[in-house]
């Protein structure tokens, strides 16, 4: 896999960085069309867990919106450009861990521990509160310059 700058592989995804994406975010706009472009080209490996998907859809459903439903749904797929891994029971456990070790929130800390499953070598994300997790290559959106 390819390099591009501040970010190395594989790249883990939080959800948030599926939301500026799709719901265009004006401020990250530029830090995203170049992470889609390298996606695209394959020059990092983009991966997430399926549990995205229900962070994501929440906004969507409270507000009935079936064509935003559908987006989310059709770009969480598994592709060439993003690897979806499941919630299982290893990635349960290892998040009961990050739990017991950092003050976050259940998803959170799936997320973190998913990325740490898979020694991703970038967490990106725009929450802060990710920081704490020792050992996760937090790198945050706002920050990141490409």
């Amino acid at each position: 896999m390819g390099r591009i700058t501040g970010l190395t592989g594989p790249v883990y995804l939080d959800a948030n960085i599926f939301t500026y994406t799709l719901e265009g975010y004006p401020d990250f706009q530029a830090r995203i069309t170049i992470l889609l472009e390298a996606m695209d080209h394959q020059e990092i490996e983009a991966l997430t867990s399926e549990l995205t998907l229900a962070e994501v859809l929440v906004k969507p459903f409270r507000e009935r919106n079936v064509a935003w439903q559908r987006t989310y749904q059709e770009v969480l797929q598994p592709s060439v450009n993003l690897r979806l891994l499941p919630v299982s029971r290893a990635i349960l456990i290892a998040a009961a861990q990050v739990r017991a070790h950092f003050s976050i929130k259940l998803p959170d800390a799936i997320h973190a521990a998913t990325a740490q499953q898979v020694s991703c070598g970038s967490f990106l994300t725009n929450d802060p509160g990710f920081k704490i997790v020792k050992d996760l290559p937090v790198v945050l959106l706002s920050e990141w310059q490409p």
